[in-house]
């Protein structure tokens, strides 16, 4: 229990930002970090260190785009009759021809003979082994993949800065890499404060509640590119608290708390950050997320201190935190996609300050639209997981009308 007699902490005023002169103090905390190989079964997620160049040509040789004939084109009119010379399936390395007036048959993905400019789908033939009839024309070149079509040997197919995802680990695979230079995943450590959490999913007594902002911003973190290193939930206790982020500044490269920066008495983090030097305190003209903290540990390991509340910790993540993270890995796009949605209800917004406003996307119509979910208490977390996006109103900005276009925070993952 706090102690009673406890005397009210010395609140030091505050530096009032924008949230975007907060997000670019953050975001100057960090650079890219080291490089390094890695085999692209673990490249998924990584960010590019250096521009990369395909090894082949992609396709390698002219081949066959559908089960068929291949033939010349002059040899071929509506019930033309031809030869079936050869038999050619995909991974056949022998070097076949096709000789003037006849045919081969050729599988899908096979590679297409020398002297054959053509491939007529099987459906429109007899389908013989011997002698093929055909049922009609395709034009010249019809259904032949061309060498190099797609990609030149020597062409660069991937960026630096680009975060790899399925496909691209794809293309990395085809056009003959088997690792790449990345940077270095960053590490990061979570820390939630408050003598009132309980971890576990143990019973609660009266005035505690389950710990959720570690689980979330771990979570977080990880769909960002980062390696969660550790998290920890600390009670209320200054000298616990500067322990615990010494030992952590000196493991991660990134220390995220949550609680404890706001103005009451039993507020630690703030007490931690500013009586041990380690950073600044500041209010953010945002809704929700004002009190935020940031600074460096003794380590040099930049240290971001969220408010507890879980909305307000998870909109602070997503436009402080996650941007510094993908800085981090090396990402050429920090920030998450922006685009225009209509708005499907009437919003309000306190004045002087920006609202990030949870909100589902519907995109059944082609232009998405956008629906205000949960209201603006920074505890509703079952509104929170059921929005897809954050609905932006600028700080000047009180009322936004149903039908209005309005810019939206697209919150779905998929880069990492």
């Amino acid at each position: 229990m706090p102690d009673a007699t406890a005397p009210a902490a010395v609140v030091p005023a505050r530096p009032l930002r924008t949230l975007d002169e907060h997000a670019a103090a953050v975001l100057a905390l960090g650079a890219p970090l080291g490089v390094r190989r890695v085999p692209l079964a673990e490249a998924r997620g990584r960010a590019l260190a250096a521009d990369v160049v395909s090894a082949v040509d992609l396709p390698p040789w002219d081949g066959s785009a559908m089960d068929g004939y291949a033939l010349r084109a002059a040899d071929l009119h509506a019930g033309a009759v031809l030869d079936v010379a050869d038999d050619v399936p995909a991974g056949d390395t022998r070097t076949v021809s096709v000789a003037a007036g006849t045919a081969v048959r050729i599988m899908t993905g096979a590679p297409v003979p020398a002297g054959a400019d053509t491939v007529v789908p099987v459906e429109r033939t007899d389908g013989r082994t011997d002698r093929v009839t055909f049922h009609d024309v395709v034009p010249a070149g019809a259904h032949v993949r061309r060498r190099g079509e797609d990609v030149r040997a020597g062409d660069v197919v991937l960026r630096a800065g680009e975060v790899l995802g399925p496909a691209a680990v794809g293309l990395l695979a085809a056009t003959g890499h088997v690792d790449v230079p990345v940077h270095a995943r960053p590490r990061v450590a979570v820390v939630s404060t408050g003598s009132e959490l309980v971890t576990g999913g143990g019973a609660l007594a009266h005035g505690q509640i389950h710990e959720s902002n570690g689980a979330q911003l771990a979570a977080a973190a990880a769909a960002a590119g980062a390696d969660v290193v550790d998290v920890r939930v600390l009670p209320d206790d200054v000298p616990d608290v500067l322990r615990v982020l010494d030992e952590l500044g000196a493991r991660a490269d990134v220390v995220v708390t949550t609680g404890g920066v706001s103005v009451g008495a039993y507020d630690v983090v703030r007490d931690a950050l500013v009586a041990g030097g380690h950073g600044e305190l500041v209010h953010v003209a945002m809704q929700p997320g004002k009190p935020q903290g940031v600074g460096r540990l003794p380590s040099g390991t930049p240290v971001l201190s969220l408010p507890g509340n879980p909305v307000s910790a998870h909109v602070s993540f997503e436009v402080f935190v996650r941007p510094l993270l993908r800085r981090l890995l090396g990402a050429r796009d920090v920030h998450r996609r922006r685009l225009r949605a209509t708005l499907a209800a009437d919003v309000t917004s306190p004045p002087g300050r920006r609202q990030l406003l949870r909100a589902r996307l519907d995109w059944t119509g082609g232009t998405p639209v956008a629906t205000p979910v949960g209201g603006p208490g920074s505890h509703l977390l079952g509104a929170l997981a059921r929005a897809d996006a954050l609905v932006d109103v600028p700080a000047g900005t009180t009322h936004v009308p149903a039908g209005e276009p309005v810019t939206v925070v697209d919150l779905r993952e998929g880069d990492a």
